[in-house]
């Protein structure tokens, strides 16, 4: 292997399946992959058998490559990735003394017997040995010399090797990506951030489905503490380690909570809440250029969230809503909160903007009529949303930085 460089095999699983679509897809992918790498000393990236082959101009022992890869694996679209030995030229002779080597170096490092296999993938056709053969000599080599047992189908541990046309690669051990699509290859939508568990969670899902994510969180300081701001960000950044730059708008929502709380019927008063966040989110989303907005919202969890009640709010947008957590239980939300990161963050305490002004007994079966009846007694709301909008916060972040804030200047002004 060149001493100087460092070479890193990327495996994309479910953009194989694009069809006539899958440059767009790869290409997406590449470039976030180079983002992703920005500031580490980055060589080629290359695409080949349905691999992306990257390579790092630093010798493997080196911090740059251990960075490399902790940032590969939050990158959305990958399945896997792994540090591959190289051998230009493609020497078979060579290929079984050092494959060898190299798989009985990462075998003392686990003290267990098991089971391997060699699986070869031959993306140049034309190489005079076909990938069995390759398999068998590779194989008989490491099993002469370790006298651990072949099994094809179910190995403890693989040794794969990648025949290119300038170049053999090979490696044992793979981590796992994020898999999904790349975040860009799908539209641009508006997340309704809380501080609570399943929000964040449901960001998330939406990235692994190729959109750009862009986070609005409604809150009712100076009324309520600041804290579920400031864990807001907290998880905008935690978001942000999958996506290259992330747009967070602090809507002031309680001006118009105290006049729905004064003015409205108490059961039906979140209702009227929710769909007044819709409306607001939506002069959001059209100058985040959003497509759709996103909740995190789970069937029967609160009395919001009933079918009846999620059908009376969805009434007030004109935009797609989309609900990935929609049929999860809390314990299954909870769990991916946990491997996200963001469940610690979500469980400490603040104060939640629809806690504000909570009725003690809200409606679970709301009626379309009386709520539009209600809120024709509220009477126009633009003015009064318009100063709501006009008094948001924005923040900017790239990756997990925050690059950008703003606030009192009318960031997003409707139009």
């Amino acid at each position: 292997m060149a001493e100087d460089r460092t070479y890193i095999v990327v495996h994309y699983a479910e953009l194989g399946t694009k069809g006539k679509n899958r440059a767009f897809f790869v290409g997406v992918l590449r470039r976030n992959i180079r983002r992703a790498l920005s500031g580490l000393p980055l060589g080629s990236i290359r695409t080949s058998a349905g691999r992306i082959h990257v390579e790092i101009l630093t010798p493997p022992d080196q911090p740059e490559v251990a960075e490399a890869c902790r940032r590969l694996e939050k990158v959305l679209g990958i399945a896997w990735i792994a540090r591959a030995e190289v051998l230009q030229g493609r020497p078979l002779d060579r290929l079984e003394q050092e494959a060898k080597d190299h798989f009985l170096e990462v075998l003392r490092k686990r003290p267990e017997t098991c089971s391997f296999a060699v699986k070869c993938s031959r993306a140049d056709k034309d190489f005079p040995v076909h990938s069995p053969e390759i398999n068998r000599r590779v194989g008989s080599a490491v099993k002469l010399a370790s006298g651990l047992d072949v099994d094809i189908r179910n190995p403890d541990l693989t040794l794969y090797i990648e025949l290119l046309p300038d170049r053999l690669l090979y490696y044992c051990d793979r981590t796992e990506g994020q898999r999904g699509l790349p975040v860009g290859a799908s539209a641009r939508v508006l997340s309704l951030l809380s501080s609570g568990i399943d929000s964040p969670v449901a960001s998330k899902r939406i990235m692994t489905r190729g959109c750009h994510v862009s986070f609005v969180h409604f809150h009712s300081v100076p009324y309520t503490q600041r804290a579920s701001v400031d864990l807001t960000e907290e998880l905008v950044r935690v978001l942000g380690a999958y996506q290259p730059r992330s747009e967070l708008v602090l809507i002031p929502f309680a001006e118009l909570q105290r006049k729905i709380a004064l003015e409205a019927p108490s059961a039906i008063r979140v209702v009227l809440y929710r769909r007044y966040m819709l409306r607001l989110a939506e002069i959001v989303a059209k100058k985040v250029r959003a497509r759709a907005l996103v909740t995190g919202e789970s069937i029967g969890q609160v009395a919001s969230q009933t079918v009846e009640n999620i059908a009376v709010i969805e009434d007030a947008a004109t935009l797609p809503i989309l609900r990935p957590l929609i049929a999860m239980s809390k314990e299954e939300i909870i769990r991916e909160a946990r491997v996200l990161g963001t469940y610690e963050i979500s469980t400490q305490p603040y104060e939640d903007c629809c806690g504000y002004l909570m009725p003690n007994n809200p409606q679970t079966h709301a009626q379309l009529a009386e709520v539009l009846a209600a809120e024709e007694k509220l009477g126009p709301m633009t003015d009064l949303m318009r100063g709501t909008i006009d008094r948001a916060e924005e923040r900017v972040f790239r990756g997990q930085e925050r690059i950008r804030s703003g606030g009192g200047s009318h960031p997003v002004s409707p139009e």
